[in-house]
């Protein structure tokens, strides 16, 4: 099951998405009815997206498609950056910079860090 977590950090303009475990479609609609709950308020053109998927897992296959609507949905709420922290994974690094790459988010970072 996968879990999230959005924070809003309204004085540094960001907004933090922690993201953990293996989701499946169904926790993947809840994540983006609080990720669109979470940016009405506010003008994603003034804030960065900040995604900590250090717990996250490999996308199922069946899941794929869904992951690839929420790229192209951050893609269109035109954030100033949208920036990926994964721990040394190169397959979800590979998939999540393929998704990143199709739906046109041409400013998305990814970070990889290696834990000892």
């Amino acid at each position: 099951m996968g879990k999230f977590i959005l924070k809003t950090d309204s004085v540094k303009k960001v907004i933090n998405i922690d993201l953990d475990g293996t989701f499946s479609e169904e926790d993947g609609i809840k994540s983006i009815q609080a990720y669109q709950q979470t940016i009405n308020p506010i003008t994603p053109a003034d804030y960065e997206l900040h995604f900590d998927c250090r717990k996250l897992n490999v996308t199922a296959p069946n899941v794929v498609p869904l992951l690839e609507g929420c790229f192209i949905m951050i893609q269109k709420d035109g954030f100033v950056k949208v920036k990926l922290t994964l721990e040394n994974n190169p397959i979800l690094k590979m998939q999540l910079a393929r998704l990143g790459r199709k739906a046109g988010l041409d400013n998305l970072e990814i970070i990889s860090t290696v834990t000892a």
